[in-house]
Parts: structure tokens; sequence; C-alpha cells
């Protein structure tokens, strides 16, 4: 009898497995062969205070002093550095600019800078299709793997226990808790943790949860060279008002997305021929591009509910059964709050002050705003 089996071993469920192993016994379970393979191994994440609806900003400022100051022994490098984001508006988009500058905050500044200044940051943008522009400067990459790998290492030394290649057949009531069968695992738990990412809807459905409307959507990235004359490791990120696709350096060459969001059935997602063309005859109309290769292209599955905000919480239907799912595109960015966040729900049924003091409250992550009877 474990205190808590998380299913999901992605950024979200080893961030909450490694903050409950301080109060109980985890068993963690991945489906795959190692953990982080679908969306946590495919991000480019950036931080930012300003990004997302108002309940996602909250939870990512909680998260800041995390990346900034974690626990010692945690990891060997920063997790985070810097990068900036520059957002551009086209001569028909001038008017949406606006609301990205209002969604500056103390601290966060989001500042309008000149067509000139916006072409010294990045050279590679076609003059003609910027008209408008804002920046700020407080954004930062994340060390992804640094950050994973930190919560899995400090999991392990509190403990937990991990499992992978296991994709849980069977969830059933017993003993007053849960019995989870997975392959040849076939544990005992109090409570239940579903961190499964894309799979979550259907680990829902297999304990009789209330359904809560989760979607995957596909999201395709592509990498291709940098021009040979311009120098883009110091180029921030770059988005574009009126539609969601972005660029940004990565190891001397350029990432890309076309910005999709394909609802989709959870699965190994892979990127479709129309969405890279996509992408590159963007690339090719923003910017001096020239994509003669593509030296990689990859897709991932970000999970939404109907309000776009995380769903943590224990189901109103289905007793000792957590939800830590539906974090769309923040996942990274909200991971060590909502980790947090899940311990203090779990094991004293309370959110942790650092979030109280930005004016969430369970009820606005919780499954109830969203549940349907079965």
């Amino acid at each position: 009898m474990y205190d808590y089996v998380v299913i999901g071993a992605g950024i979200s469920g080893t961030s909450a497995a490694y903050e409950l192993a301080a109060h109980g016994s985890v068993l963690m379970i991945e489906a795959e062969t190692a953990p982080g393979y679908h969306s946590t191994g495919r991000s480019a994440a950036l931080f930012t205070r300003n990004y997302g609806n108002p309940v996602v900003r909250r939870i990512n400022q909680a998260s800041h002093a995390f990346f900034l100051n974690p626990p010692d022994g945690f990891c060997e490098h920063a997790l985070l550095t810097p990068r900036g984001s520059l957002t551009v508006a086209s001569p028909t988009q001038l008017a949406g600019l606006d609301a990205i500058l209002a969604l500056s905050s103390p601290g966060h500044e989001i500042e309008a800078i000149s067509v000139v200044q916006a072409r010294a940051l990045a050279p590679l943008l076609r003059p003609e299709m910027i008209a408008c522009a804002a920046f700020e400067r407080g954004v930062t990459d994340i060390d992804v793997a640094g950050l994973h790998q930190g919560y899995l290492r400090g999991f392990k030394q509190r403990g937990g226990t991990l499992v992978c290649n296991k994709r849980v057949d069977r969830l059933e009531r017993a003993n007053g808790g849960w019995r989870i069968m997975a392959g040849d695992v076939d544990v005992l738990a109090r409570i239940i943790i579903n961190a499964a990412g894309a799979w979550a809807g259907r680990i829902g459905a297999m304990a009789g949860a209330a359904p809560i409307g989760i979607v995957p959507r596909k999201r395709t990235a592509i990498i291709v060279d940098a021009p040979e004359d311009m120098t883009t490791h110091d180029m921030p990120a770059i988005d574009f008002v009126g539609h969601d696709a972005y660029l940004k350096p990565d190891g001397g060459r350029i990432m890309a997305s076309p910005g999709d969001q394909t609802p989709s059935e959870p699965q190994d997602s892979q990127p479709d021929e129309y969405d890279i063309a996509v992408a590159v005859d963007w690339l090719e109309t923003e910017t001096f591009l020239k994509v003669r290769r593509i030296c990689s292209s990859w897709a991932g599955l970000r999970s939404f509910v109907s309000d776009e905000r995380p769903v943590v919480g224990f189901d109103t239907q289905a007793d000792g059964f957590f939800w830590l799912a539906g974090q769309g595109g923040y996942g990274i960015m909200m991971a060590p709050a909502l980790a947090r966040a899940a311990a203090g729900l779990v094991v004293a049924n309370a959110l942790p002050e650092r979030l109280l003091e930005e004016g969430l409250t369970a009820a606005d992550i919780g499954p109830g705003r969203l549940a349907q009877p079965a």
C-alpha cells in the first residue's frame, strides 16, 4: 500500500511526486520507456509572468522564486537564462499590440519600442511586416531538462519509486483506496494523482471520475538553419500579433512553430507535412529566411479544458482520485507552483500560502468548476 501513486512522469507528475515524497510513500508510473517522453521532452519553454489568462499568470508568478532559487543540490546550473521576448504587429494588426502592452506588470514590464529598435533586436524580420512592436526584457529560457532531472533526482533521494514502460490498464476501488494495474505492476494506494497529460481523460474514465472535458491539441515545431550572415544567439523570442506562430533561437539555429492547436487523440504525436509547410511559408513571409532544409521537426500534445486553466484537485465523484492536468502550453512554467499546490491540497486540503498571496483559490483550479456527471 503506497500513500500516493502518481500516473505520469512528465514535468507535472514528477514535480508533484517530488513534493509528495516529503509526506509519504510514492510510486510514479510512466507508460513510456523514459520519463518526459511526450510534451515535457518536446518543449521550448520560456518563463514569463505576462503569459496566459489571469489564473495562469498568478501561478507563473508563484513559480518564479523556485526557478530563481531551487533547493540546494537540485541542479548544477541556473534554471533560467536571459532571452527577452519581442512582439511585432503588422500594419493590419496595430490595435492588437495594445492588449499585449496591457499585460505589463511591476517588475515584469512590457515596453513599446520603435520599429528601428525591433529590427536591431531581430534583423531577420522583414521591415515591411513591422508597423509597431513591444519588448519584454524579463522573459527567460527555462532549462527544461535540468528542471525535470532535478525533480527526478530529488524524488529518488526522498525515497520515491519510479517504474517506466508500464501503461495503466485498470483502476478499481480496494481497501478504502485504489488498486492500480499496469502490466505486471499491481499495487494499492490511498490516493491516485492523475498527471497523465494527454491521457488524463482516459485515466479519469477508468476511475469513474466526473469528465472535465479535457482535449489534447497538437502543436508542431521545426528547426531550420539561421542565415549565415546573421548572429542569432542573442536574438529574443518573437511573437506575432494576430496569430499564434512564434520563433526563437535554438543552438545557433531557428526554432519556429505555426502555432497549430489541432484537436487530437492521445498518442505519440508526429509532425504533419501540411503543418510543416505552413510553418515554412510563414517563416519566409515574415523573415529573410530561405528554408532549404528542415533540420528537425516534432509535434507535441498540449491539453486544455474549456477555460484554459489547469485542473488541480480531488474529483467530485471518485474518492481519493486527484486531478493534475490541463496545463495547456504553460506546464513547465507552472510546474513548481502547481506541484506545491497539489501537495498542499492532497496532504492538508489547503493551497500553499504563496498561491493564496497571489489571490488564487482552490475553486479557481479545482475540477468542480468543470465536472459533468459521468
